[in-house]
């Protein structure tokens, strides 16, 4: 992470512009202590020593690593890479300091402590998970698992408020409410990258209805497809469709007028937008529900398309087209999510199997799924920096990708000591808390900073 906040430091202009301050290196004007009273000497100077912090602790790093007998030789190898690749991203943020920088050195600079924090954390991961030590529970006989219990037994109320109330919240349940903050969250942040403060309210209404509309849409139509895999599995064998609370042509019809709704709320704010959420409903009600997941185990990983297309539609709601910071923006949530929900299918690998569906830890292994989780976070971090590169975003984003993707990390590392329900479900939270803290900084820093 020392090596992360020194990427994402170097990424922002706050700092290329801090660096006029200091023009000589490695001492500030020939000074070993600057004073902190101005800003621009203070954050220029604080680059520095946290470098030389951060290539003290990989040298120790590096040092431990090639002495342990028990490490392999590519962990000895990431590591060792990363030292010596270490000397070269000084020299170069010194050349940086004391001459006009050009675009590409400043990319060079850029990449190469990209490789830095890549080849650690390719060392990590394989030392916390050496081996894929447990042996993965296939699906070809998921009834050889016990059953997942009884059916939930579904009681009508007598009373006509409580059968109307009881009603509604199955119909609320359908459209997968728990997904909306976070992808609505997606969408604001995609807007805010595109206009900036001059955003208007009526475009950010318009596009969240037609947001909220089509999460609804599709979570619907993936209730009504999975309605008998559901009731395999403990954590969803009460949902309406499977308990027939909400019979299927009700369901259906709702979820067709949903999509409707959706279209005409996206449809009032431009062609692109309705043309993206359409798509979004079809990519997650068919393409991931029907053909992914029950067909293959890189099903989270494909699915979290369907994920990054509110950062699309989002900047397209503002734009009417599609530009490269969306597309960064969308490569973050792309590969944030199989961090985050491989920490689910670890927690409930068993009502998985018990479904047939070929999940990660089902048919590759727990081990191999924690090591995905961290080498996933490793590129969801790297992505977010990238992102710096492309906007105008500031320390704020650069400092809440620090410390949340601190904690996701310290909670990974806890889910390979521990390899225990709890441990997972901790990183799944933590996975939830990094990207919505993200998110809240890309919009604070777009529109206020």
């Amino acid at each position: 992470m020392g090596v992360y906040l020194l990427v994402v430091a170097g990424a922002t202009t706050a700092l290329t512009d801090a660096a006029t301050a200091c023009p000589t290196w490695p001492a500030c004007h020939g000074e070993w202590v600057v004073p902190l009273d101005d800003p621009q000497l203070a954050v220029a100077w604080g680059h520095r020593v946290a470098a030389l912090v951060v290539g003290l602790l990989l040298v120790g790093t590096t040092v431990l690593g090639l002495r342990r007998a028990d490490a392999s030789r590519r962990v000895k190898a990431a590591v060792g890479i990363s030292a010596a690749l270490y000397p070269v991203q000084v020299g170069l943020g010194a050349f940086a300091a004391t001459t006009a920088t050009p675009a590409l050195l400043s990319a060079v600079h850029l990449v190469v402590g990209m490789a830095i924090f890549s080849g650690v954390v390719l060392a990590l991961a394989w030392t916390l998970e050496p081996d894929s030590h447990d042996e993965p529970r296939g699906v070809e006989d998921p009834d050889e698992l016990p059953p997942a219990g009884p059916r939930p037994a579904v009681e009508t109320p007598d009373d006509p408020f409580a059968r109307a109330k009881q009603t509604a919240s199955a119909y609320f349940r359908l459209m997968k409410p728990r997904l909306m903050w976070l992808l609505c969250l997606v969408a604001s942040a995609g807007m805010a990258l595109a206009a900036g403060p001059a955003l208007r309210v009526e475009t950010v209404l318009a596009t969240l209805a037609g947001g909220v509309l089509s999460i609804g849409a599709s979570g619907t139509f993936n209730h009504v497809f999975e309605r008998d895999v559901d009731r395999k599995m403990s954590r969803t064998a009460d949902r309406p469709a499977a308990t027939e609370r909400i019979p299927v042509r009700n369901a259906v019809a709702f979820g067709l007028l949903l999509a409707v709704l959706s279209l005409a709320a996206f449809l009032s704010v431009n062609v692109l937008a309705a043309a993206l959420g359409l798509f979004a409903i079809l990519f997650y009600s068919v393409v991931y529900t029907l053909l992914l997941k029950p067909n293959t185990v890189q099903n989270t990983v494909i699915g979290g398309f369907a994920g990054a297309l509110p950062a699309l539609i989002g900047w397209a709601a503002v734009t009417g087209e599609i530009g490269l910071p969306a597309l960064v923006l969308a490569g973050v949530i792309f590969l944030w999510t199989p961090a985050h929900f491989y920490n689910l299918a670890l927690a409930y690998k068993d009502d998985y199997a018990r479904g047939g569906f070929p999940m990660m830890p089902v048919v590759r292994g727990e081990a191999v799924t924690r090591k995905h989780i961290l080498l996933y976070l490793g590129a969801t971090l790297l992505a977010a920096g990238a992102l710096l590169t492309v906007t105008t975003l500031g320390w704020l984003y650069a400092l809440t990708s620090v410390a949340f993707g601190t904690i996701f990390l310290w909670t990974v590392v806890r889910l390979h000591r521990e390899r225990t329900e709890e441990a997972a479900f901790r990183s799944f939270h933590a996975s939830n808390a990094y990207l919505g803290a993200l998110l809240i900084a890309v919009v604070a820093d777009a529109l206020v900073f």
